[in-house]
């Protein structure tokens, strides 16, 4: 089989702009739960930190702690892009790290859909593209459900009719 029309590219589609509420509210979560720890160290715990140098490390983690829930989802959102062509899965993931994929149809084994309780609440859904590749499945975070849902079926139904063997 013959790829020379695959060409690793930015994905068209973005994902759910609901993935920003998603991927705002882990990171609230996260800094919660950082804070709290925080919290039984310094003040809990009997730290040996100095009342003033607690307020640095507090200041310092509110700061950090706001620009991560502000930045991260809006940077996530324009970096996560995805497509399904006739021939291949493409997708672009990462904030800091970023990484274009791309799978031919051929290649792929299975497609799964997956929703933890917050996707669930806010109808979002991700999709799975496994492949023989060593650098493992293709993972569309933070689709619509109904999107992933249609994605899920037409590339289950491109890869039953593709009778091609590209390993």
């Amino acid at each position: 089989m013959a790829l020379s029309g695959l060409n690793l590219r930015a994905p068209a589609n973005r994902v759910s702009r609901r993935a920003l509420s998603y991927w705002t509210l882990r990171a609230v979560f996260t800094w919660v739960v950082i804070g709290a720890v925080e919290v039984l160290i310094l003040y809990v715990g009997g730290s040996p930190v100095s009342h003033r140098m607690r307020g640095v490390i507090d200041v310092v983690s509110v700061v950090v702690a706001l620009s991560y829930i502000v930045v991260m989802p809006q940077w996530r959102y324009r970096v996560h892009r995805w497509e399904a062509t006739g021939s291949a899965v493409y997708t672009q993931t990462g904030w800091f790290t970023q990484e274009r994929r791309i799978a031919p149809v051929s290649r792929i084994q299975t497609v799964d859909s997956h929703r933890g309780p917050l996707e669930q609440l806010l109808r979002l859904a991700n999709v799975t593209v496994t492949t023989a590749s060593a650098a493992g499945p293709l993972k569309i975070h933070g689709l619509d459900r109904g999107t992933a849902d249609r994605l899920v079926a037409e590339l289950t139904t491109r890869t039953e009719a593709n009778t091609e063997d590209a390993t």
